[in-house]
């Protein structure tokens, strides 16, 4: 079952789960929300500031690929890290293979992903709920800062690569990744595991959010997409361990620089007020 013809095509569903989960966040259209952050940004130094901060980053992560290259580290660590874990993975793919698993697997890596993490920032910004506008930004970024230097220094390779008896099962769903997706995810940037990493840190900041909801969501989404690393054959259990300590790091951090940020004045009272004046929906949230 081909579900993904291109990067285009997994554009296009992100695009549109963006706009459904920021709906279902919100209860709002997602044009409202937009229309939040848009005047966030143009309005509020700070929040531009956290904003450019967080492209930056995605940024270099998108060029680590080329780094990785020019240091040219001679070793691979895969076995060293990893070895202990043993067959468990063939195990696992043995069991519970399926076509519709494999889609809904390879959907949940490669769309709700990403879209969660875009979709956080408008929810957030339409609730006005700075302090976790901040401390989501935070926490990404240390998420980033910490795994680029382990995906520089410390290879780890997909678990399908070492175990012949384990197959690649996102070539079935999206025939064309090795070319078109490869350029983004190393084959050895394993350790640790950002989708982990990144996808519970979503959770843990939704869950101090009050939107009840949302933090169900994104919870499940976690949980989905963590079994997915497995299932697809990319990633080992050690590499997800790490992702799970690295998100309770990241999150814990974020959220305290978030509540410092929240109250240090960089024109922020004064933005605030502008933006609430200005927004067609007034300051009123509707999360749960």
């Amino acid at each position: 079952m081909i579900l993904f013809q291109s990067m285009s095509t997994v554009a296009v569903c992100s695009v549109i789960a963006v706009g459904g989960l920021i709906s279902f966040g919100t209860g709002k259209q997602p044009f409202v929300a937009a229309w939040s952050l848009l005047k966030s940004i143009v309005v509020s130094r700070k929040y531009l500031f956290f904003f450019v901060a967080v492209l930056a980053i995605m940024i270099l992560n998108k060029n680590e690929l080329k780094l990785e290259n020019w240091l040219n580290v001679p070793y691979d660590l895969t076995s060293t890290i990893t070895g202990w874990e043993g067959t468990w993975p063939t195990w696992l793919q043995t069991t519970f293979q399926s076509n519709l698993l494999t889609a809904l697997c390879a959907f949940f890596y490669l769309v709700m992903f990403q879209s969660a993490m875009i979709a956080s920032v408008g929810i957030y910004t339409h609730h006005q709920k700075m302090k976790l506008y901040y401390a989501f930004c935070v926490a990404i970024l240390i998420n980033y800062f910490v795994a680029v230097p382990f995906y520089l220094f410390v290879p780890v390779n997909e678990v399908w690569s070492v175990h012949p008896q384990v197959k690649f099962l996102m070539l079935d769903v999206f025939p064309s990744f090795e070319r078109e997706y490869r350029s983004l995810s190393g084959l050895d940037n394993c350790f640790p595991s950002l989708h982990t990493s990144i996808s519970v840190t979503v959770a843990l900041i939704a869950s101090k959010s009050g939107i009840r909801r949302w933090a169900v969501f994104t919870w499940i989404n976690a949980a989905i997409i963590i079994f997915s690393i497995f299932y697809l054959g990319i990633h080992w259990f050690t590499d997800m361990i790490a992702g799970v300590a690295l998100a309770l790091f990241a999150a814990s951090v974020g959220i305290k620089v978030g509540a410092w940020a929240d109250r240090t004045s960089f024109g922020a009272a004064r933005a605030k007020a502008k933006l609430e004046a200005s927004s067609p929906v007034g300051s009123q949230s509707s999360g749960r």
